[in-house]
């Protein structure tokens, strides 16, 4: 699939901005502070419905509105689709697909990509919070009806916290009540450990292929889950990041991994209780990242961390590319290449060339491998100046005498 066309309605700092985008390799350049990573910001939010710079939609609106529009018209598979974004500050956000009003998480189901930041670093680098980010996101980009299940995971574990906060130091919460929030724990918590198992265990191969052609070397990296729920299970005193891998268990049961999951829950009821907070569930998880048998975090170079980290996006990619019916996802590299060396630069271009369209934004235009056929869009000020997209209307409105 591919993006043609972006219209923004008082999206960050553009009061109105209209983006063509041609199949292959587009090249958004333009100095800093400019508004480029604002554009690709508004694509990827399409996917995921959240921005990856920002946790909440606010700052998503300009600057003395109230709302903001987001629409992209998105080909693929022999249709085109319009998709429509309403963000607003101070109420829910609205979404159309073709004009037809639906919930904004219906949109992720016409619409792929997968964005290379300079913030994933911190997926390799950073706290749990950030890997279980690119957990939920990438099985929102592989599955998009597992936004529904997370969202009600969260709604459960807020509710459920707050019912053992409220009784903190008061003997405990009722048994009673609680069995309520442990049924819908232990049903929405299993279906996205579920998902995710058997995400870990699909990205492998590809991490592993992704990462040799960046760094032209098997360094043997290795994804694993550190689930809180084996944790108690087990009663381990290992620390998480120096845990052996182990087996994922992807193919075990739902009732099985069920009644694990209510076990657990179980044996922590004690530590809830006197703690007033959900001590087990997905939302406690990690994912552990290995080279040469040895943690990513604290091991790894800066060179190794960030083929780390572009490698596991590489991988993503290349599994929605291979499982997906409506064509490639859209690749963004958002002000990647000015972090890479001259190797790392084109081995990366390379990598994703295939996919049907890429996006790159840059400061400097040495920055990018020069060897590409880019379709160029300078941004100044907030302004987007398409050189060949003028000429086209130029030569239209010659045509037709205009």
């Amino acid at each position: 699939m591919r993006v043609a066309h972006l219209s923004l309605g008082d999206f960050r700092n553009y009061r109105t901005a209209e983006l063509a985008l041609a199949p292959g390799p587009n090249l958004l350049i333009g100095r800093n502070g400019q508004g480029k990573t604002n554009l690709v910001e508004a694509i990827a939010y399409f996917s995921s419905l959240r921005s990856h710079r920002v946790s909440g939609d606010t700052a998503l609106v300009r600057a003395g509105a109230e709302s903001a529009i987001a629409r992209m018209r998105v080909v693929g598979a022999s249709r085109e689709v319009v998709l429509e974004l309403q963000i607003h500050r101070d109420r829910a956000n609205r979404a159309q697909v073709n004009g037809n009003a639906v919930r904004p998480r219906e949109v992720t189901r016409w619409f792929s990509s997968v964005a290379f930041v300079p913030e994933d670093l911190t997926i390799v680098r950073g706290e749990p919070t950030v890997r279980r980010r690119f957990l939920d996101d990438a099985l929102v980009a592989r599955h998009p009806v597992a936004a529904g299940a997370l969202a009600d995971y969260d709604r459960v574990v807020r509710q459920r916290t707050a019912l053992l906060k409220a009784h903190r130091g008061r003997g405990g919460a009722p048994e009673s009540l609680l069995a309520v929030w442990d049924d819908q724990l232990v049903n929405f918590g299993t279906q996205i450990m579920l998902a995710r198992r058997e995400l870990v265990r699909d990205l492998q191969a590809p991490l592993a292929e992704s990462y040799e052609a960046l760094v032209s070397s098997d360094h043997g990296p290795l994804l694993t889950l550190v689930e809180s729920m084996e944790e108690t299970l087990l009663m381990s005193n290992v620390p998480r990041e120096t845990s052996p891998p182990r087996s994922l268990g992807a193919e075990v049961s739902r009732e099985t991994l069920a009644e694990q999951f209510r076990e657990a829950i179980t044996r922590s009821r004690r530590r809830e209780q006197e703690r007033g907070v959900t001590l087990i569930g997905p939302h406690r998880d990690d994912l552990g990242l290995q080279l040469n048998k040895l943690p990513v975090k604290g091991y790894a170079s800066h060179g190794e961390s960030w083929s780390f980290a572009l490698s596991l996006k590489l991988a993503l990619a290349s599994l929605l590319r291979a499982e997906s019916a409506a064509g490639d996802p859209v690749i963004i590299l958002d002000d990647v290449f000015a972090e890479l060396d001259v190797q790392r630069r084109g081995r990366l271009m390379a990598a994703v060339q295939g996919f049907e369209q890429v996006i790159v934004t840059a400061a400097v235009e040495g920055d990018v491998p020069d060897e590409v056929s880019w379709h160029r869009v300078r941004i100044d000020s907030g302004r987007i100046l398409d050189e060949a997209a003028d000429q086209i209307f130029s030569r239209q409105s010659e045509g037709s005498g205009t």
